[in-house]
């Protein structure tokens, strides 16, 4: 396998040790990797020529990751767009996430869960580039008006689409597939984070928040996902 053969991943990262740990780890998948320190410096060449895939850094000099991923946005609705982030504000990843991004993890973070969540978007976006396929009842989950697509990490609501991130379609799939049983936290944690990562009660928290949200702006009466205070969280059927 020759570096660049799986595709082309920008990473745009200040810190150095990042920029070459990650890339080399990257190269090593067989990705070609081009480095970039700052935003402005990607920008430039990113507005000329997109990569399949952009990793970028929150806190950046010159230009921040929110306005490079605003520009890319601009640029490219499908381009996949993974955060990395030392910044554990809720408002910083709500509002990358509103931005477009399709994921983020945060510092320090696995760097086998990175090359998983690549890998990811990777056969998302080959999957929808081949347009629509017949799919076999085993590549889909449907619970009541929700259908899971496995393959692509897709939803829809109502035959309605729904843009969830990777983690989301991870954590939602943890919930739908079993109804009326009570997820932990701590299961959820294993189901959205897969490889060796370790994230809070409260990041989970915030990924329940968020999935919600997107799923009520689908549907104003979507209210499946159940919280049972003091054990975790639990998907109802809703009756039809």
């Amino acid at each position: 396998m020759h570096q660049g053969d799986k595709g082309t991943i920008a990473l745009v990262d200040d810190e150095e040790n990042i920029r070459e740990t990650v890339s080399f780890a990257l190269k090593r998948e067989g990705y070609r990797v081009d480095v970039y320190s700052d935003g402005q410096a990607a920008w430039e060449v990113l507005e000329q020529q997109l990569a399949d895939v952009v990793v970028l850094d929150i806190m950046m000099p010159r230009m921040d990751g929110l306005e490079l991923c605003r520009r890319l946005r601009a640029v490219s609705e499908s381009l996949p767009i993974i955060f990395l982030t030392s910044r554990d504000e809720e408002f910083d990843r709500v509002l990358g996430l509103e931005l477009g991004a399709d994921d983020y993890l945060c510092k320090p973070f696995s760097m086998r869960e990175l090359v998983a969540r690549i890998k990811v978007l990777f056969r998302r976006l080959a999957l929808v580039k081949r347009g629509p396929q017949q799919d076999s009842d085993e590549q889909l989950l449907r619970v009541g008006a929700l259908t899971l697509d496995l393959r692509r990490y897709t939803a829809h609501w109502n035959e309605k689409p729904v843009q969830l991130t990777v983690t989301e379609f991870l954590i939602l799939n943890a919930l739908a597939r079993h109804p009326g049983h009570v997820k932990t936290r701590q299961h959820l944690m294993q189901e959205g984070y897969p490889h060796d990562t370790y994230v809070s009660d409260r990041t989970i928290d915030s990924h329940i928040k968020r999935l919600r949200r997107k799923m009520v702006k689908a549907d104003p009466e979507f209210d499946v996902i159940e919280t049972v205070y003091g054990l975790g969280y639990r998907y109802r059927q809703a009756e039809s």
